[in-house]
């Protein structure tokens, strides 16, 4: 019986380590799974869904093939007399149209790969129009599968550069990106926009190979045969005992001795095994158990790798849940958007090129940046604006909308000068393939606090000029602030502000056109007057419910003389804006105010507050 359980022993040891070696050999799963798939589309665009990329935890690996092929028609060669030589003859047939015979096919060849990645939904809206393919997973055979979008266009500009993206590649014939995009998430690819997209595109995405039961079965392997090699020493120890005399020798009978009454307690009975072979069944039924529990627990569904798609939940497993609307841009794609802004205005100001400016600055903002690039150019040492600065996002609101025009707000802080106040910033993008452009760019006045806003990941909501739900309609701000500037306390709407810190009014109040008034000769005479600017007032929602408000004035300052044969004289900027000197018949000086307020919410008694300005001039002329 002692050599059976050694034999068992041994067999439960060759069992258990040859599963575990098996695990990490024969039986080990894949370290990958790898979809191809080849196109033979004609669209210009690819877009890989985000959800197939996702079809398998972990990082996905994207390997794209370009050497586009296409055919470009060029005329055949003229017979002698038709056609001088490097002149070409008028066709009549319609465009893409040859004659059988007058043309030849030349294939022409591009390995030009470019390759972006966005929200799903920004990526649909840049393709916008154009005819795509969208790769998707099949999720019954796991394989990559393609579907043709009809679109009614057929080329489409390149997307590198684009405000959109969360990250973008380039390169030349094969391009393999290494991503760990969410489902939402999708990429695009094109070749040069003209041509078709690349064709052959490969998958991977890595598995969990791991075996973490087959080191305890190695382990567990090694204690048995362990045992099995203490079992058979024992079982050979106790064979070589029994092999020896058998007989004793006879001891001498003793006397009896006189028995003792002793008063005996029950006892429970107590099974003990009988015989020796209870106790080789005691040894074998723990082994088997032990081989039993290690056999089975490395087949549990801790230790199987499943190989296929992620399972979709149920309807019943699927929890409702809050959602919440996507933001325009999140925290790092704004930081990239205000460096690409700062850079490109840094470059516009040193040029002075105000075509360049406008690439990136629309509205109020360009504005004024055109009308000092004239006065510059006039006078290097007037009309210089201060730099978009390039460093800390101190405040970024986006706004909740997954459509378009979209709204952002920033406040940004110079990261070489931290003396000069922050910069706010409205910036918008009208469509998907248009940038962010700079509408209101306002200097934060010191001491002024800005309201709680709602976290960057979460943004806020852009209401609507009229809206109701704050303590002043937004719209009647413009007005009333315009009519504060020209009559001071006395304004009709005064009571709606806080004017102990309101340092503009200190600058450009009714008090200072009184002094600017008074400091004119007797020969001469000023007239002031405001009115709305052109740009547009946009409301963003604070976590208080209460909003930011931008606001566009535009003060007129009119001098003309007042007697036979005087005249006024120009000087400065007007001077250099409207290229005047002197004038007889007056001189007309426009200033745009660029203004930000904060909106207490509906029912609060607090007043509008002002948190940055930027004014300056932007045209000048003579009194026509």
């Amino acid at each position: 019986m002692r050599f059976f359980v050694a034999i068992v022993l041994f067999v439960v040891a060759l069992a258990s380590g040859g599963l575990g070696l098996a695990q990490r050999t024969v039986l080990a799963p894949p370290d990958a799974v790898t979809s191809d798939l080849q196109l033979s589309s004609t669209a210009p665009v690819t877009v890989i869904d985000g959800a197939a990329l996702n079809a398998y935890e972990g990082s996905q690996t994207i390997t794209i093939t370009g050497g586009v092929e296409a055919p470009e028609t060029t005329a055949a060669p003229a017979e002698p007399g038709d056609a001088a030589e490097g002149d070409a003859a008028e066709g009549d047939a319609s465009e893409g149209d040859t004659a059988e015979g007058d043309a030849a096919d030349v294939v022409t060849q591009t390995d030009a790969v470019a390759v972006t990645y966005g929200r799903t939904v920004d990526v649909i809206g840049w393709v916008g129009e154009a005819a795509y393919t969208l790769i998707t997973l099949d999720a019954e055979t796991g394989e990559l599968v393609a579907q043709a979008v009809r679109g009614s266009e057929n080329q489409v500009p390149s997307p590198l550069g684009s405000d959109l993206w969360f990250g973008e590649f380039e390169g030349d014939g094969d391009l393999g990106i290494t991503l760990n995009v969410p489902a939402d998430v999708s990429l695009l690819v094109v070749s040069d926009g003209t041509l078709p997209a690349p064709q052959s595109y490969t998958v991977t995405w890595p598995l969990d190979a791991s075996t973490p039961y087959s080191g305890w079965l190695i382990l567990g392997g090694i204690a048995f045969m362990v045992l099995g090699f203490g079992a058979l020493l024992w079982a050979l120890f106790h064979w070589r005992r029994q092999r020896g005399p058998r007989r004793k020798t006879p001891r001498m009978p003793k006397a009896p001795r006189p028995s003792r009454y002793r008063p005996t307690r029950p006892r429970a009975a107590i099974a003990r095994p009988k015989g020796r072979r209870a106790i080789g069944r005691s040894m074998v039924v723990p082994a088997l158990a032990i081989s039993s529990a290690l056999t089975l627990g490395a087949c549990t569904a801790d230790g199987v790798m499943t190989i296929g798609p992620s399972p979709t939940p149920s309807a019943s497993e699927v929890v409702d849940e809050p959602v919440t609307p996507p933001i325009a841009v999140n925290e790092r794609q704004l930081e990239r958007i205000v460096a690409r802004i700062g850079d490109r205005i840094a470059q516009a100001d040193a040029d002075l090129d105000a075509e360049l400016a406008a690439t990136r600055m629309a509205g109020p903002a360009l504005e004024l940046r055109q009308a000092s690039y004239a006065i510059r150019a006039e006078d290097s040492d007037l009309g210089a604006l201060p730099a978009i600065p390039v460093g800390n996002v101190e405040v970024a609101l986006p706004q909740q909308t997954d459509i378009w025009p979209r709204t952002v707000f920033a406040v940004v802080e110079d990261a070489d000068d931290e003396t000069l106040p922050p910069l706010a910033m409205i910036l918008i993008q009208d469509d998907p393939r248009s940038q962010y452009k700079v509408h209101y760019a306002v200097t934060v006045v010191p001491g002024n606090p800005f309201p709680d806003s709602p976290p960057a990941s979460i943004g806020t909501a852009r209401l609507p000029a009229d809206t109701t739900l704050m303590s002043v309609i937004p719209q009647e701000i413009a007005p009333a602030y315009a009519e504060l500037l020209l009559e001071g306390a006395e304004a009709e709407g005064a009571a709606l502000f806080d004017l102990d810190s309101d340092v503009l009014i200190e600058q450009i109040g009714a008090g200072a056109k009184a002094e600017r008034a008074d400091s004119l000769p007797e020969t001469a005479e000023i007239a002031f007057s405001n009115a709305l600017g052109e740009g547009e007032t946009i409301v963003l929602a604070t976590a208080d419910t209460g909003g930011l408000v931008t606001a566009y004035i535009i003060e007129t300052e009119t001098v003309t003389p007042i007697q036979d044969g005087a005249a006024v004289n120009a000087s400065g900027a007007v001077q250099a804006l409207s290229g005047v000197e002197q004038s007889t018949d007056g001189i007309v000086a426009r200033y745009g105010v660029q203004l930000l307020f904060y909106v207490p919410p509906l029912g609060s008694d607090a007043p509008v507050l002002l948190l940055g300005y930027t004014q300056g001039l932007i045209s000048a002329s003579e009194v026509s």
